[in-house]
């Protein structure tokens, strides 16, 4: 089966698509395999398959690899005699902006390339924290209390120490810092500034038990992973989840009773339903006295969350099989025809 991972992209996730490309690399090997990076400037590259590794991007030698351009149904590739057109599903791996917030599934849209990720109202909600937040609230789903303060506005925090401020618009724990006094609130929200104009500022619960879980929806049948609970210690910074990104054997199952995982998986078809389909996301949720809390949604998790599915492969086979199709408007210009044969022209 053909499928196309597409990565890279404008964003300051850029270099863990990379990484989640070539773990995908491995893990997908039973496909045929199609590796179209975007740069930071929006051109589109054909990587050979023997060059998916991280020193083809950081020397910048992708850019000697085919430039590819976009028309309805594919990727063209231009041969010196004539055109190749790529025809074949997508899966998007474009992590942060472009990926994330809807400017990649717009453009598959526009130009009716079938894919596998969120679109673009998808993307609108599970890619701004705010939003989310809303998202979650309308549907019923609990979330931490929160705060939103904005670059040019006030500074005055409610809530009581420690919390944690993070950007609206990014994920990774990129500019998210613990905050545990006063001294420390005008540096975190410089650094998240840095990032974004918005910040959330949730409380932050020492000792707090988080658990992922992702899935997604095939032939009208919701399919798991198995829930995972992360080592941490304060908070997943950067490095880790760096790391987390390239990951490949599956993890350990969350230690949990079966009240706790049919709640899990309620919350998570509660916020995947009627969004989401033909997409594979995953969900961190707190548990906290018994009532579980939605913390983030990742619309593009790292590498596909494949380590959490017993069988990723047939996970994506099973996506593939059941993509949202295009809706086809056809333009016949009766309207046009009408007002032109009344005015006698």
């Amino acid at each position: 089966m053909k499928l196309a991972i597409l990565f890279g992209g404008q964003s300051y996730e850029h270099e863990i698509s990379i990484v989640s490309a070539t773990t995908l690399k491995e893990k997908l090997c039973d496909f045929e395999l199609t590796f179209i990076f975007c740069d930071q400037d929006h051109t589109l590259y054909l990587i050979d398959p023997t060059q998916m590794k991280a020193q083809t991007f950081s020397s910048g030698n992708y850019a000697k690899a085919p430039v590819l351009t976009l028309q309805q149904g594919g990727f063209v590739r231009k041969k010196r005699f004539g055109s190749e057109t790529l025809t074949m599903p997508v899966l998007n791996v474009i992590h942060g902006g472009d990926g994330e917030d809807g400017t990649i599934a717009g453009l598959l849209d526009f130009y009716k390339i079938p894919y596998i990720g969120p679109r673009r109202e998808a993307s609108v909600f599970s890619f701004d924290k705010r939003y989310t937040k809303y998202l979650a609230e309308a549907l019923g789903v609990k979330v931490l209390n929160y705060e939103i303060l904005h670059k040019e506005g006030s500074r005055e925090v409610t809530m009581s120490y420690p919390f944690i401020v993070k950007p609206s618009r990014l994920g990774s724990s990129i500019g998210v810092s613990v905050v545990k006094n006063a001294e420390a609130l005008d540096y975190a929200l410089d650094v998240a500034f840095e990032f974004d104009e918005s910040v959330i500022v949730e409380p932050f619960i020492e000792g707090v038990k988080e658990y992922n879980l992702a899935g997604f929806s095939a032939k009208g049948v919701m399919h798991y992973s198995i829930v995972e609970e992360p080592q941490k210690s304060d908070f997943l910074d950067f490095d880790k989840k760096y790391l987390d990104f390239s990951r490949s054997a599956t993890v350990h199952e969350a230690d949990l009773d079966e009240r706790s995982v049919t709640a899990l998986r309620h919350n998570f078809k509660t916020l995947y339903d009627g969004l989401f389909k033909g997409a594979l996301i995953r969900c961190d949720f707190f548990i906290i006295e018994g009532e579980v809390y939605l913390n983030e949604i990742n619309p593009i998790p790292g590498s596909m969350a494949n380590y959490l599915f017993k069988d990723f492969v047939s996970a994506i086979t099973m996506l593939l099989e059941d993509l949202p199709s295009f809706n086809r408007i056809h333009v016949n210009y009766q309207y046009i025809h009408t007002i032109s044969a009344a005015k006698g022209k």
